[in-house]
């Protein structure tokens, strides 16, 4: 019997993947990498009239696509948007951890409520969403939380809820991958984008993006395509020896 070759390795035939905060940006990236790697897609966002545009491109690709209004800071809805994908394919073998808030407010300034509302979807509803998808996932599995450089560095902005919430992961990663590896087998890792085109990119102050350049040895902003195709690796048997890990996808900004 042959040998599979190293790229056979980062294959997705016949496997599910849900992606989180695919109205938009990196998520409609992510979907449509995993559709061409042979994935079938189910993509939740709060935005649902916004999902039939990825739902196109996931197919287009060679993937079916089943769109799910979700709010992830709900964990009842997190549970729905699992369970839908249970009903359509019967199975996740992926989680996309992909939906997030900005924020850039001073923290003298900042409510309660604003914070609160930046924790509840960017950590809590990660944590929602893996709790829904660990007790139907099989061996073999594979979730990623996008994390971000902002929770291993600064960037010049007043952005505590966010960087708070984006450290919180990592660590959350690393705690739900030691508890799931062996025990489940499901491999938990992250990811941490440095600057990549986005809707919270789009709300920067004119300028910053440009000034922030002198701290990227690389000297340019990422390509979504580059940042989809290390999630494509944590999502395929290529990592499967790699878990609780953290990888910046950055450009160097975090060793500059």
């Amino acid at each position: 019997m042959p040998t599979a070759s190293v790229l056979d390795l980062f294959r997705l035939d016949g496997k599910v993947a849900i992606v989180t905060g695919a109205s938009s940006g990196l998520g409609v990236a992510f979907a449509q990498a995993l559709a061409e790697s042979g994935a079938d897609v189910v993509l939740g966002a709060r935005r649902a009239d916004r999902l039939g545009d990825t739902a196109r491109l996931v197919e287009q690709a060679g993937g079916r696509a089943l769109a799910v209004a979700t709010d992830v800071a709900d964990p009842a809805s997190c549970d729905s948007l699992v369970a839908h994908a249970m009903a359509q394919f019967g199975r996740v073998d992926v989680l996309v951890n992909n939906a997030g808030v900005g924020t850039a407010v001073p923290a003298v300034r900042e409510s309660p409520g604003e914070f609160r509302h930046v924790i509840d979807v960017n950590l809590n509803g990660c944590y929602w969403m893996a709790q829904a998808c660990g007790r139907t996932m099989q061996p073999g599995s594979s979730i990623i939380n996008i994390s971000s450089v902002l929770g291993l560095t600064t960037a010049g902005l007043p952005q505590a809820a966010y960087a708070a919430s984006k450290a919180g992961l990592i660590g959350m990663t690393r705690d739900l991958a030691q508890q799931w590896t062996g025990r489940k087998g499901i491999r938990v890792n992250a990811l941490a984008p440095g600057f990549f085109a986005s809707e919270m990119t789009d709300q920067y102050p004119p300028g910053y993006l440009d000034a922030q350049m002198s701290r990227i040895p690389s000297g340019r902003k990422g390509d979504p395509r580059e940042l989809a195709a290390a999630l494509v690796f944590f999502a395929s048997d290529a990592s499967g020896y790699v878990t609780g890990q953290t990888l910046a996808v950055d450009g160097g900004m975090t060793i500059a």
